[in-house]
């Protein structure tokens, strides 16, 4: 095995088995687990199998979910467990976009160091939801992308990419985002191309290249990105509907007027894509009165000690991209802003933080460039990673029921009365 293999091995072992710790508390349903635990059990042909239970969204992360349930039977591990190997390897898949971008080892495993220790990721893997499966597919889907993104032939690890992108949206259609930028950025070159486009101080480490994929042509561009998509995506179908036509088209009419309609009433969780990196509204998944003085907690906030010091990061980002017009900035760039700002486009009126997730997750790809620019000390980096782990641990009772915290020490974690 070379190196890299090894050590993405041994990321996804010890991220796997920080997920796993006190997996099973509590012991009945979290949040949304109340729509997609049961629907996963409807699978398995428990329950009442008419109507279809959470229509609204594509079946395969709830297939993952009903798999577990018939390994590890009907119980909170059962429930959990795909999401804490989804976490791991969302984690690994950072690794692998930081090999890419940084072609460093060490500023990898610092990435995927920085992505475990942002809360979001840590309390989405312990959670029976469909966010932590899109995530883990479509991390991977852009790792593909961005190792072929400097290739002469970059055929084969693009429709990797479009595969694992069929498959994110198989859990949920925002898995579609990441997709949407790639498509956008390789029509962006083509055109560019298309117009003999050159840059008069031409640098190698431009975004765009006249030269880039020279055998890369318009039908590999529409099997990558159109036809191995929808072949993954529908395939997620075929154990529900077989492949009857008109179920699938009807499965999809359900999704899309379900994700499309403007939500009218409230929530108290509720927030707007704005406000997400500012981080202004978390929401509570559990709040349990354990004791007179003790509770057990679990809020989707995100380490405030990661994401409000990579709102600097990604406006250097930005800088460098337009200014020194480097690749790995431009990249860095479209991947969060891509996934997140797709929110605004939506008439959706309801939303919450945790829709954040993945340009939250792709943020410490930015921290890293950062940290890592010519000029500053090598340890900088990794002392940061030393203060994103202090956050993490300061946070830790309030991601995780099974440890609890006070009430006081509750309170002094909820700095602001937007968080309560």
């Amino acid at each position: 095995m070379s190196r890299s293999a090894v050590i993405a091995v041994a990321i996804f072992l010890a991220a796997h088995l920080a997920l796993l710790i006190g997996l099973v508390t509590p012991e009945k349903f979290v949040f949304d687990e109340v729509h997609y635990v049961p629907a996963a059990r409807q699978m398995l042909g428990s329950g009442t199998s008419q109507p279809m239970l959470n229509p609204m969204h594509p079946p395969l992360a709830k297939e993952l979910i009903a798999g577990s349930i018939a390994a590890f039977g009907d119980n909170a591990l059962g429930w959990r467990y795909p999401a804490t190997l989804f976490g791991a390897l969302a984690i690994v898949a950072i690794y692998l976009c930081g090999l890419a971008l940084f072609g460093s080892q060490g500023s990898a495993i610092a990435a995927a160091l920085i992505a475990a220790f942002n809360q979001m990721l840590y309390v989405q893997a312990r959670i029976a939801m469909l966010d932590i499966f899109a995530l883990g597919f479509g991390l991977f889907a852009i790792a593909a992308f961005l190792h072929g993104f400097r290739k002469e032939r970059p055929q084969a690890l693009f429709a990797l990419a479009g595969a694992l992108f069929g498959l994110a949206a198989a859990c949920k259609w925002s898995g579609l985002f990441p997709l949407g930028v790639c498509i956008v950025i390789v029509a962006l070159i083509r055109l560019m191309q298309g117009w003999h486009t050159l840059f008069a101080d031409a640098k190698p480490s431009d975004w765009y290249r006249p030269d880039l994929w020279p055998g890369f042509r318009a039908h590999h561009a529409a099997l990558c990105f159109a036809l191995l998509p929808v072949v993954t995506y529908l395939a997620a179908f075929v154990p529900l509907y077989g492949v009857s036509l008109p179920d699938l088209i009807e499965a999809q009419r359900r999704i899309f007027a379900d994700n499309t309609t403007a939500a009218i009433a409230g929530h108290t969780y509720m927030s707007s894509w704005p406000s997400w990196p500012l981080l202004a509204r978390p929401v509570w998944f559990l709040f349990d009165k354990t004791a007179e003085d003790n509770v057990a907690a679990v809020v989707f906030l995100g380490n405030p000690l990661v994401l409000w010091p990579a709102l600097l990061a990604l406006v250097v980002v930005l800088r460098d991209f337009i200014v020194a017009r480097r690749w790995d900035a431009f990249l860095i760039a479209a991947f969060y802003f891509g996934p997140w700002l797709a929110w605004a486009l939506l008439p959706r009126t309801l939303g919450f933080i945790y829709y954040y997730l993945p340009a939250a997750t792709t943020a410490s790809l930015a921290l890293v460039y950062l940290l890592r620019r010519e000029g500053l000390p090598r340890w900088l980096l990794w002392a940061y990673v030393g203060v994103a782990a202090i956050g993490f641990a300061v946070m830790l009772p309030i991601s995780a029921a099974f440890i609890g915290t006070s009430m006081q020490m509750f309170n002094r974690l909820m700095l602001f009365q937007s968080w309560i």
